[in-house]
């Protein structure tokens, strides 16, 4: 199974914040997160600096160390499934905040076609106005 599980434009469009760092980025970049800069797989953000308001939509095959320095970076918005995991743990008992997406959310392929997961998708957010930007996909806690 892959990992190039790309988020929607919409989101970004309905959210309406501009990140300064994707961390989790196509080769190519992606330019529908609206992100100043972007870490791709060639440039391993897990050992790169994280600066300003990140957006992530880490590799679900293993988030758990893409969660730790999100948590320990503490200004974005990251995407992560519902999971059955320590990480997961992690982040309900951290000051992130969540709110559940719809269960007809759907991520876009590489080639551009609607997929969707068998489990949850979230926003987890970390700073105010990230906080603010996931209130309009529903009620935050």
């Amino acid at each position: 199974m892959s990992d190039e599980w790309y988020t929607p434009s919409w989101l970004f469009e309905t959210m309406g914040l501009h990140f300064d760092l994707d961390v989790a980025a196509p080769s190519t970049g992606s330019p529908w997160v609206g992100a100043s800069s972007f870490y791709s797989i060639e440039d391993d953000a897990l050992i790169q600096p994280w600066s300003g308001k990140v957006w992530m939509n880490p590799p679900y095959s293993k988030p758990a160390p893409w969660v730790e320095k999100w948590l320990h970076h503490g200004n974005g918005i990251a995407l992560l499934p519902m999971a059955k995991s320590r990480w997961f743990n992690e982040l309900m008992e951290s000051n992130a905040h969540f709110t559940i997406l719809p269960s007809n959310f759907k991520f876009n392929s590489p080639q551009g076609k609607p997929i969707s997961l068998m489990m949850g998708s979230m926003l987890w957010a970390i700073g105010d106005d990230n906080v603010q930007a996931i209130s309009k996909f529903g009620k935050v806690r």
